[in-house]
């Protein structure tokens, strides 16, 4: 795979990009917003379909109820806002307006996880992909890229039900290109490796990439697994490849709590229990800075995470 890494694109523009594409082919898209459709970039909709956007103020939750009615007539809304009101301020009407009568809606939560940067704690949503997998009916996506995200967008524009999209403030390189196929049912496996599987997704699967590469220096074999969908997770390819290699490790941007670490922790216990590591943010709140200053500070780069992994798989082998 070869990735150019110091070349990094706007999710968040791919995914404006996106719902254009999408709403062109089918009239019934509809998009709310809360008063940050240029944070967002769903302003991109809005320009091109004008008629069929609605920006709702700040009041994600009636942004919430109101995707609701506009399923229920069928429409299929996208509701997007910052990942922590978007699934936060609004977890009543999620619950009870969207997955419990199932309803046709999908939440956009952009702004995701630490590199929300200098907005501090406040709106660094680090529980956001707990809040969702824990509802009944609600699928959980986290793309890695820009081309991810367009085909997870694509997807969710013809999926019938709940999903909820996950979405970076910064840029990132381009991990796949337009051939990316995606598959809700299916984990990726980016890089064999026979020595420690680590899997990942979103922001973190660039920098586990590189931190592979750190390692392979130092004579570790990891392997690598984009798992982009946390729900429903892909059990067989979690359970391959730990049975593969005997040790894991979870890398995301987000809270060890909830997360893809517990996800794949579940699967593992139930099915061959397995030593884990889980390299996310421990319990504890975000804080304001940069982004790059914040990923260093919580142990999400590249350095970091070759450096967690070392240390745990030599004390497995102790």
């Amino acid at each position: 795979m070869n990735i150019d890494f110091a070349k990094k694109f706007s999710v968040r523009s791919a995914f404006g990009e996106a719902l254009c594409e999408v709403a062109r082919k089918n009239g019934d898209i509809v998009v709310l917003d809360a008063d940050l459709a240029c944070s967002t970039q769903t302003k991109l909709f809005a320009k091109e379909f004008p008629e069929r956007f609605f920006d709702v103020g700040i009041a994600e939750q009636d942004m919430i109820a109101t995707a609701a009615g506009l399923a229920s007539e069928g429409k299929i809304p996208f509701a997007a806002s910052f990942a922590v009101f978007a699934t936060g301020r609004t977890y009543d009407q999620i619950r009870n307006s969207v997955c419990y009568p199932k309803f046709n809606v999908k939440i956009i939560g952009t702004h995701g996880g630490v590199t929300v940067g200098e907005d501090g704690a406040s709106h660094e949503a680090l529980e956001d992909v707990g809040l969702m997998r824990g509802l009944p009916n609600m699928m959980v996506i986290v793309p890695a890229d820009c081309a991810e995200c367009k085909a997870a967008v694509k997807f969710a524009s013809e999926y019938k039900g709940p999903v909820y999209i996950r979405i970076p403030r910064g840029n990132l390189p381009n991990i796949y290109d337009e051939n990316y196929k995606f598959d809700y049912l299916k984990a990726n496996i980016v890089k064999e490796g026979k020595d420690l599987t680590v899997f990942t997704n979103g922001e973190t699967l660039s920098e586990t990439i590189q931190a592979g590469k750190i390692l392979k220096d130092n004579g570790i074999d990891i392997e690598i697994v984009n798992v982009p969908v946390v729900k429903p997770i892909d059990k067989e390819t979690i359970l391959k490849s730990a049975k593969k290699t005997r040790l894991v490790v979870t890398v995301e941007n987000h809270s060890v709590i909830n997360g893809l670490g517990s996800a794949v922790c579940e699967v593992l216990s139930e099915n061959m229990p397995t030593k884990v590591l889980r390299i996310g943010v421990n319990d504890v709140f975000g804080q304001s800075g940069k982004s790059s200053e914040l990923l260093e500070y919580y142990s999400l780069t590249a350095n970091k995470i070759a450096e967690k992994i070392e240390k745990f798989r030599g004390n497995s082998n102790d």
